[in-house]
């Protein structure tokens, strides 16, 4: 049986809802034993991007905060906190554990948050160890609009599960044909995502969650094909 592991980091619970669904689609494939672990805050609150609200300056008129609507959402991330508490923290070790593995995130200017960066950063022991090679990984994140660069996210966090020798897995056209719509919602063949609104005031759309169970399910017998393959690895030749 193959061990799936679902990592993610997630402020706001949109991520958390995207990561059940993930987990449920691969535990539903009946292949897997899987495991959600988190990645943690930043220990020190000046370093978190979600500080306390603040009241509007009084020319705010024209500032951005109208329009993305930043106002009450420490009291949605502190509850989201709460609803996660009881998810263990991922470690090195839950990765090497993993056959396979899905990553989770929300959209920071169209890349990866520093929380998550700092994590694989501190799993540079399993790069140098070659532990990840041959594992079959996939992206599901959140970001606040159409607009706000949810694919550009994966795109860029695809460059170091390159380095630690990964194998992609996105979403075909063929199995989700929900994001071929012009209605506001988030997937595409990257992978999975969500649409959290500028105020991060949306729940999930039931077809994004829809197609993040099938970025879980889609891993159901990977795990097992690239471990055939693997078994006569070729030797490595010096010139």
């Amino acid at each position: 049986m193959a061990n799936l592991l679902v990592v993610y980091y997630s402020a706001f619970g949109h991520v958390f809802q995207m990561a059940q669904a993930v987990a449920d689609g691969a535990s539903h494939s009946g292949a897997h034993q899987v495991k959600i672990v988190r990645i943690p805050e930043m220990a020190a609150p000046q370093n978190r991007v979600i500080q306390p609200d603040k009241e509007k300056p009084a020319n705010s008129r024209r500032s951005l905060s109208n329009q993305f609507r930043l106002t009450d959402r420490y009291s949605i991330y502190e509850a989201a906190g709460v609803l996660q508490e009881n998810i263990p923290y991922a470690t090195n070790d839950d990765l090497r554990w993993a056959d396979g593995i899905l990553w989770g995130f929300p959209t920071y200017y169209g890349t990866m948050p520093a929380q998550v960066k700092l994590f694989l950063e501190m799993a540079g022991e399993l790069c140098v160890e070659g532990a990840l090679e041959g594992k079959p990984t996939g992206i599901f994140n959140s970001t606040a609009s159409i607009h706000t660069g949810h694919e550009a996210a994966i795109l860029t966090a695809m460059v170091p599960f390159f380095h630690f020798g990964m194998i992609f897995v996105g979403l075909p056209y063929s199995e989700n044909p929900e994001y071929l719509t012009a209605d506001a919602i988030g997937c595409s063949p990257y992978g999975a995502s969500t649409l959290a609104g500028p105020d991060s005031s949306l729940s999930p759309d039931p077809r994004e969650l829809l197609m993040a169970a099938r970025l879980g399910c889609g891993l159901r017998m990977l795990p097992q094909l690239c471990s055939f393959f693997g078994q006569e690895k070729l030797p490595v030749k010096t010139l």
